[in-house]
């Protein structure tokens, strides 16, 4: 063995044990993982559907810390700032790691160089619901009703997706909504309920949950197609063909973690995502597990980013800044 060959043995058997180290002091920590929205929200729901099952693998309890807040910037940045060793996650959707790039100028963060991917948590569409004595009784009567009302139309956001979304939507059906921001679904909820607001976007757990009650009515999903896990539902292309926007929640961590470190939480999500129970527990909120490794998740927010700026662009938005 030469003097050179000798070095990157050594080298590397350094390494390897640093990092057998590493894991053995992080063994049984909790794990610090950060929901970029409030309580009750999809990104909420899901972690805490797969922290029993992930924590159980790891042998890392998953404490789950809501920090909602500035569309999701301020709970995506304590990640951002965090140590790369494993400890502080973030479950967040597709609003903090794409929209906010096409929305604001002055974002703190590119999620595509500042995060490492770890692996695909969820995927579901939003819904859009109206109080049940609202006039309109389909998606088309709703556009045909706005159209006749500039302006006089509400619709919650509690995202940058769904923000765009409600553009994107004036701008192929003609209308002019008005978008009424929020901290979270729920509050949209009551506001709707309330008669302070026409409609809201919501995920498909809490559309269900308000349906079956007879408090709310939904109108449309907003995939391309119909969600399988509730059919009756129609899709908003049938209405506005080619409108499709799909959500997503991934789980990264600050840039910089090790790929051993990243491979063992995300070959844990996936054994989660693998239970029953968390597959039935999803299709209850209209949800599916996300089955994505590191490599597919960091190509995903490549996409998604390119995807949404553009939209942003067709839609004539400027990018504002971050109040």
């Amino acid at each position: 063995m030469d003097k050179r060959t000798f070095l990157r043995t050594i080298s590397a058997g350094a390494l390897a044990a640093t990092s057998t180290r590493a894991f053995a002091q992080a063994a049984g920590r909790p794990v610090r993982v950060v929901i970029p929205l409030t309580a009750g929200s999809s990104n909420d729901f899901v972690a805490r559907t797969i922290a029993p099952y992930a924590s159980a693998t790891l042998g890392q309890t998953w404490v789950i810390d809501n920090k909602a807040g500035a569309n999701g910037i301020i709970g995506t940045m304590e990640v951002v700032r965090a140590a790369p060793d494993g400890q502080t996650l973030l479950v967040a959707s597709v609003s903090p790691l794409a929209v906010n790039l096409a929305l604001y100028s002055n974002v703190p963060y590119d999620p595509r160089r500042d995060l490492t991917p770890i692996a695909g948590v969820s995927l579901t569409n939003n819904v859009l619901v109206v109080k049940s004595s609202f006039p309109a009784k389909t998606f088309g009567e709703f556009i045909e009703y706005a159209k006749r009302r500039p302006r006089e139309v509400s619709i919650g956001s509690s995202t940058a997706s769904t923000q765009l979304q409600i553009q994107t939507i004036n701008r192929m059906a003609g209308t002019d909504m008005l978008v009424v921001p929020y901290r979270g679904s729920p509050a949209s909820v009551t506001d709707v309920l309330g008669d302070t607001l026409s409609a809201t976007l919501v995920d498909p757990g809490i559309a269900s949950a308000q349906t079956r009650g007879g408090q709310m009515r939904a109108l449309a999903v907003s995939s391309l197609k119909r969600n399988p896990l509730t059919p009756d539902w129609p899709a908003m292309s049938e209405t506005l063909p080619g409108l499709d926007f799909t959500f997503w929640n991934i789980l990264a961590g600050p840039a910089g973690m090790p790929r051993d470190t990243v491979n063992r939480i995300s070959s844990a999500v996936a054994d989660a995502l693998r239970k029953q129970d968390v597959v039935d527990k999803y299709a209850q909120s209209g949800t599916v597990p996300y089955l994505m490794g590191p490599d597919e998740v960091k190509a995903l927010l490549a996409d998604d980013a390119a995807k949404w700026i553009r939209l942003a662009k067709e839609a004539n938005l400027k990018p504002e800044l971050v109040q």
